[in-house]
């Protein structure tokens, strides 16, 4: 959980650093929304967003070679799982 912790404040953090610069002028901070960075998709932004899916598949004791749709059929196994075991 840990892991999964610093990684989610290291992302938030570099985000926030990006959105609101100390420098930035009112026009510049306008066209700087999460919109337009997740579409800019810059690098550092990519390998924080890794660092944290590492850290969340390794809690799971996932590989991290899991398409989408496996990462999908995993979720919903362990959602019916944990609804049956509530159900008990």
């Amino acid at each position: 959980m840990e892991a999964i912790a610093e990684a989610a404040r290291e992302l938030v953090a570099k985000r926030d650093a990006w959105l609101n610069p100390p420098d930035a002028n009112p026009e510049e901070l306008k066209r700087r929304t999460l919109t337009n960075l997740y579409n800019a998709r810059p690098s550092w932004l990519a390998e924080a967003h890794r660092k944290l899916d590492a850290a969340v598949f390794a809690a799971y004791g996932w590989p991290l070679t899991l398409t989408d749709a496996e990462v999908l059929e995993r979720l919903l196994a362990l959602n019916h799982k944990r609804a049956a075991a509530s159900q008990e």
